[in-house]
């Protein structure tokens, strides 16, 4: 072989497993969002920097994706009994430029744990429907 073949197809599988990857990243976007109950929404936890994401509501826990990934397990998933809805506000300046436009900061505490997530204001809205409509905590019968 010459020696511009090698490089040729070294170059060439790099592509070809990269266009894969692509392809491969964008179906799954598209399942998790073809699903009911999912929201794109970026999340911080423990003051870490702000993750872009998409959450997804079971009937018993709230599931949080990575946008740039190819698993298809949640990154974090929060039980819904044990998530409290603190509030929502709006993002600060230096927030402004990490979420998505016109997004509320959502603050939530899960076992002792602040949580914020960001969000559209509708999906906001959702996410507390869903929270408000969970079981009452200790008592394991629905409100």
């Amino acid at each position: 072989m010459s020696d511009t073949v090698i490089p040729f197809i070294v170059l060439a599988t790099i592509f070809a497993l990269l266009v894969l990857a692509l392809c491969l990243s964008g179906v799954r976007r598209f399942n998790l969002r073809r699903a009911l109950g999912t929201v794109d929404a970026s999340i911080c936890t423990a003051g870490n920097s702000w993750q872009m994401g998409v959450c997804r509501y079971q009937d018993n826990d709230l599931e949080w994706f990575r946008l740039a990934s190819l698993s298809m397990r949640p990154k974090h998933t929060f039980r819904r009994s044990s998530l409290e809805l603190i509030g929502r506000r709006k993002p600060t300046g230096s927030e402004l430029v990490k979420v998505q436009p016109d997004a509320v900061i959502v603050e939530l505490r899960y076992e002792g744990q602040d949580i914020l997530l960001a969000m559209r204001f509708d999906a906001y809205t959702g996410l507390s429907s869903w929270l408000e409509a969970g079981p009452v905590i200790g008592v394991g019968t629905w409100r």
